[in-house]
């Protein structure tokens, strides 16, 4: 979720079909927290890399997982979680006809219902970010990548934010199970990009 990540698609006319149709529903609907053009580039091309399944939670109407499914290869299947109904009801229009993509209506934690994954994304306005939530072991299988985005690029380690340390940024980049980096991806966005390794610690 990006702050008026819809208003970045404004200047755009090169985008695959079908994140064509999630932005233009976005719009249609008001939806002004979509991903960024730069954040979706990133998941289009990381999801050319999963073999059998990628996860993302928080859909809103669908241009992440627009991105991701424009970058899967055929047979992977593609799951997003949604909590709020007409969100999911809006997304589940965008992708209807495309069999390999699941939406489900409900909390974040219901990702977990279709892992591991080989892909996932967490998004959704902090939902699965923090120390406290989502957990590598649980959802990703070894090798697995996981995207956190919509971080503002750091400047000095160790990161902050509010001009105390990044608690929630620290949690991935030095989490025992993930081989982690921060990724820049614009002057004022930033993911952090981990590969899960059961043995790293």
């Amino acid at each position: 979720m990006s702050l008026r990540g819809t208003d970045g698609y404004d200047e755009i006319d090169a985008l695959p079909p079908l994140v064509r149709r999630a932005v233009a529903a976005a719009r249609r609907h008001g939806f002004a927290y979509s991903c960024r053009p730069e954040q979706g580039r990133l998941l289009q091309v990381l999801a050319g890399g999963a073999q059998r399944s990628i996860g993302e939670t928080g859909t809103g109407c669908g241009v992440g997982l627009a991105w991701l499914a424009s970058g899967a290869a055929d047979g992977v299947r593609l799951v997003s979680v949604e909590r709020g109904l007409e969100r999911a009801r809006i997304a589940a229009g965008v992708f209807k006809g495309c069999d390999q993509v699941e939406i489900l209506h409900a909390d974040w934690r219901r990702i977990a219902d279709r892992g591991p994954y080989d892909l996932l994304v967490l998004d959704g306005g902090g939902q699965g970010k923090n120390g406290d939530a989502a957990e590598p072991s649980q959802l990703l299988a070894p090798g697995g990548t996981v995207v956190i985005d919509d971080f503002t690029p750091a400047g000095t380690w160790p990161p902050l934010f509010g001009g105390a340390p990044d608690l929630a940024r620290l949690h991935w980049l030095e989490h025992p199970e993930l081989r982690a980096a921060e990724v820049r991806l614009a002057a004022d966005l930033s993911a952090v990009v981990g590969t899960y390794t059961p043995a790293a610690g």
